[in-house]
């Protein structure tokens, strides 16, 4: 773990929302739960923005029980349950009262894969992490993981990096995925992957 640095609040504060989804891209995920450790890197992204954005759950900055952590000032988790099966992730960006937010789509197990095997039962390497429902189950995230400080690691749940870099990569903008209800919203190019990494949710 010493090889991975935490990232700093201002990444997740600066910035147009579509370029933070873009520079998430490599970044690496370090969850700790009852002592079981697992990380991955981000392969795909998907950008969220309440003040323009149809297929946002504050649009059009609206605030709800749900939605209140995405107003707080950005670096830290957004979990909600989607369909009442899934988890998934999302990284508020921005500064408070600017909901604006990320969702990990993807990510490429690196270390603790043993124990993303025995949290999501499949023995495919590829199937463990190729979906956002499939990488919290695996990385052990949950809704008790709403409204983490993600550059604190002592909140069992933080994004980093590796100094030497993983930016060797070409990235890949298309639409997003499963947001037809976002009207004309749902045509905009916000959706970000690594091109041909074999984690991707769809290509």
């Amino acid at each position: 773990m010493k090889d991975i640095k935490i990232l700093a609040k201002e990444f997740f504060l600066d910035r147009n929302v579509t370029d933070i989804a873009k520079d998430l891209l490599g970044k690496i995920i370090v969850s700790e739960f009852n002592g079981k450790i697992t990380t991955a890197r981000i392969v795909e992204t998907e950008a969220y923005d309440g003040n323009v954005d149809k297929a946002c759950h504050a649009f059009p900055n609206k605030l709800t029980p749900r939605t209140a952590v995405m107003f707080k000032e950005g670096g830290r988790s957004y979990v909600y349950l989607c369909y009442g099966i899934h988890h998934l992730l999302n990284i508020v960006t921005h500064a408070e009262g600017d909901a604006r937010a990320v969702l990990i789509r993807a990510v490429e197990p690196i270390s603790g894969i043993d124990i993303m095997h025995e949290r999501r039962k499949v023995k495919n390497n590829r199937d463990l992490t190729n979906g956002p429902g499939k990488l919290t189950k695996a990385l052990g995230i949950t809704s008790e993981d709403n409204d983490v400080n993600l550059f604190n690691q002592e909140s069992g749940l933080w994004i980093g990096y590796k100094e030497e870099g993983y930016d060797d990569f070409e990235i890949i903008t298309t639409q997003r995925i499963g947001v037809d209800y976002a009207e004309e919203d749902a045509l905009l190019p916000w959706r970000f992957y690594i091109k041909n990494n074999p984690y991707i949710s769809k290509k």
